[in-house]
């Protein structure tokens, strides 16, 4: 079996009835999301292990439910994955940028994911709300990144970022940041399936 054959029954275990959107959607990152420099061209053969699989890694930490939000969303990492694979998640894609935001709000469209995600133009710091979980990935560091989600988690929420191998030093360089916004941190192994390749990821939680 070739890895990119293997790669694709992992995915279509963990998405199941929901793995033909999300080749739609790697469709889209392939062709608009290159175009649009939302991702380089050498990330295409590794689109399905490195941004869709590694994106739903998170899935395990959020609650049946929730509602989420995906802080600099982007291309609509990890939010979108999410919302493909998790239909009784509420996503709201959170991103700044005005072409990015486009590109989100399309991508959305194209899906038909409007009951289970929507996109917000605006900087973390610039919304209000509780949400449930508030994913990211590769944003900013974490004490920079925590400034800016912390605020944003529900009562009983987390926050959930992907980190990969630098998550301890970051969780150290952020401790005091961490302390002040009275939360504690744990760095937990997470992947999207037994079979998938794993993922480092950062949680924080109110003490």
């Amino acid at each position: 079996m070739t890895e990119s054959s293997g790669q694709l029954d992992i995915a279509r275990a963990v998405f199941g009835d929901g793995f033909g959107l999300a080749q739609r959607y790697v469709d889209i990152l392939a062709s608009a999301g290159v175009e649009q420099g939302l991702l380089g061209p050498r990330e295409v053969p590794r689109l399905w292990p490195r941004h869709l699989l590694n994106s739903y890694a998170l899935a395990g930490l959020v609650p049946a439910g929730a509602s989420v939000v995906d802080v600099g969303s982007g291309a609509g990492l990890p939010g979108i994955p999410l919302a493909i694979g998790r239909p009784d998640l509420r996503v709201t894609l959170l991103e700044p940028l005005l072409r990015r935001a486009n590109f989100l709000e399309s991508t959305v469209d194209d899906l038909a994911l409007g009951d289970r995600a929507s996109v917000s133009r605006a900087r973390a710091e610039e919304v209000t709300g509780g949400w449930d979980a508030v994913v990211s990935r590769a944003v900013a560091p974490l004490g920079r990144l925590a400034e800016w989600s912390v605020p944003l988690m529900a009562d009983g929420g987390s926050v959930l970022a992907l980190k990969g191998c630098s998550a301890s030093d970051e969780v150290r360089a952020a401790r005091r940041t961490l302390e002040r916004l009275g939360v504690r941190a744990e760095v937990l192994e997470v992947r999207a399936h037994a079979d998938a390749e794993p993922t480092t990821a950062v949680r924080l939680r109110r003490d």
